[in-house]
């Protein structure tokens, strides 16, 4: 397989690094720049909901430009926005700094994987695809303790100066061996929308937007939530996000293996239930710091183990519009963290932070809800060809 793949995924991981490096360090950028810590975490919220709305815009709004060409511009404002947000005096300035980096890194993200999709070979396209999608989810589970161990270290603003730094390593090693690639003809974002139409898909997508909403709700204040309950120091919080980060990943490849042995229709199920559980039970075992990073792995485990399992399902539910199922999962899973994101900060400022396990937990239930439902409809999936004739 083109070697170049893994060059895209690392754009990708350094790009999606951005959304929740700041995670950890909430409480200090709060402080800093004199707002509650609910207002901090709309940090998070607006780069994910500008992310999420931005890919399918920006990608259809660029159809026609050199894909090169394109990706080496939209690092360089991805680069601005990061420089931006390490700079920045005031809140107003990061929230516009957090707004083009992620408008920026939308489009990044889907470019690279519809040109790791073209630079290989048919028979290795779903494994390339599938390479820029475990640097998305790597950073996306890394971004955190990274964020929080820089932060720590150097204060909140620097993890922001490091991510431009690798912007331009980045803008250096596609402008150097990444060859010219012209752009392939579009499906227009109206008729991508048109394919939920079918209640199995709409409802399957709504699933990742919920089981996402119920993980960020306590996620997203994990270092409010680890402070305030188990009284954990600056190191002790580093140290739990890094095992979080590695159950994570770990849990990414478990449940690969889980949807392959046991199908994704089996898998889903179960997966968010006892997801389900775990995230109820973490409150309760806050007394004991062994216990409650037992009861921690199973809950990072099995949030992203669930990313698997809903890929093959909406694959083999729509195997027409597999691609754009893709990239609407991809914006489904970012409203998730979006919402799920205000959410938390909502139970902070009108109960307390102890709180948001439980209200995330809520969430994940009616995931569990929309799973069930849309396992049990049969497929009546509007495919593209039948989109576009209408």
């Amino acid at each position: 397989m083109n070697k170049k793949v893994y060059m895209l995924a690392i754009v990708s991981f350094v790009v999606g690094t951005v959304e929740l490096i700041i995670g950890g360090t909430l409480d200090l950028i709060a402080v800093d720049l004199g707002v509650t810590l609910g207002q901090a975490g709309l940090l998070i919220t607006i780069f994910s909901l500008v992310f999420a709305i931005a890919s399918p815009l920006l990608l259809t709004v660029t159809a026609k430009y050199e894909r090169k060409q394109l990706t080496l511009v939209a690092l360089f404002v991805f680069f601005l926005g990061n420089l931006l947000a390490f700079w920045s005096p005031t809140y107003t300035v990061i929230l516009i700094a957090r707004i083009i980096s992620a408008a920026s890194g939308s489009l990044l993200v889907v470019l690279g994987i519809t040109m790791a999709s073209a630079i290989v070979q048919k028979e290795y396209k779903a494994r390339a695809i599938g390479i820029i999608y475990m640097g998305i989810s790597g950073s996306l589970v890394l971004g955190v303790p990274i964020g929080l161990t820089i932060g720590n270290a150097f204060g909140w603003r620097a993890p922001f100066l490091l991510i431009a730094i690798l912007t331009l390593v980045s803008m250096v090693g596609v402008a150097l061996f990444l060859e010219k690639i012209e752009p392939k003809p579009g499906l227009p974002l109206r008729q991508q929308i048109r394919t939920l139409k079918d209640n199995k898909i709409f409802t399957a997508q709504l699933t990742s937007f919920l089981f996402l909403t119920g993980h960020l709700t306590l996620y997203a204040y994990l270092t409010p939530f680890l402070k305030t309950t188990m009284g954990l120091d600056g190191t002790w919080v580093s140290i739990v996000y890094f095992i979080f980060g590695v159950a994570a990943v770990l849990g990414g490849g478990a449940g690969g293996l889980i949807s392959d042995k046991w199908g994704a229709e089996r898998s889903i199920p179960v997966i968010i239930t006892a997801f389900a559980i775990s995230i109820f039970i973490i409150p309760f075992v806050t007394f004991s710091l062994p216990l409650f990073l037992t009861v921690m792995v199973m809950w990072s485990m099995l949030s992203w183990a669930i990313t698997p399992a809903q890929q093959s399902y909406l694959i083999a539910s729509a195997p027409e519009t597999s691609d754009i199922q893709q990239s609407l999962n991809n914006s489904a899973l970012h409203f998730g963290i979006a919402f799920g994101s205000t959410i938390g900060a909502i139970v902070i400022e009108q109960s307390s932070v102890i709180h948001n396990a439980s209200v995330g937990g809520v969430f994940v239930l009616f995931a569990l809800v929309t799973a069930v439902y849309s396992i049990t409809r049969s497929s009546g999936v509007v495919s593209a060809k039948t989109s576009q004739s209408s």
